[in-house]
């Protein structure tokens, strides 16, 4: 089974780590970006924060690899 990680602002990705979940926490755009592109593999779901969603815009559609992305909404 592969790994879920919720990337995006702290406030928004805390939580989840008490379900089981990989936190990654960025605060930035660029922060974003660097998270992003360092995805491991064996990544198999991906929740991004409506800050992680609207900063990677279409690059969630260009990645090699298939992790299934979700975007939260506010």
């Amino acid at each position: 089974m592969g790994l879920v990680v919720v990337l995006g602002e702290s406030v928004r990705v805390q939580g989840y780590a008490l379900a089981g979940a990989k936190t990654i926490v960025a605060e930035t755009p660029d922060e974003v970006r660097r998270a992003w592109n360092a995805l491991e593999s064996d990544v198999a779901l991906v929740l991004l924060t409506p800050f992680a969603t609207e900063t990677l815009g279409g690059v969630v559609l260009t990645r090699t690899r298939e992790p299934l992305v979700v975007g939260m909404t506010s």
